[in-house]
């Protein structure tokens, strides 16, 4: 049962709850876009480039924790 707490699968489903937020957002950006509200879509498109650069690192170091905890017995 401690295997399903653990730090990676925790910080794995905080990225997954990332990942999903910024499709949700961007639904929103598309609709504010297309009421003529580029300017609000143009901001929200570079914080979820942010997100979206992070993304890889986050990933990746995700990877690195379930590697390192899979090598412990």
């Amino acid at each position: 049962m401690s295997g399903e707490y653990s730090l990676p699968d925790l910080l794995e489903r905080m990225y997954d709850n990332q990942l999903a937020l910024e499709a949700a957002v961007m639904e929103l950006v598309l609709q504010s876009e297309k009421q003529g509200l580029s300017e609000v879509g143009d901001n929200v498109r570079g914080a979820l480039f942010v997100i979206s650069e992070n993304a890889g690192y986050i990933k990746q170091g995700l990877a690195k924790l379930k590697g390192s905890s899979s090598g412990q017995a």
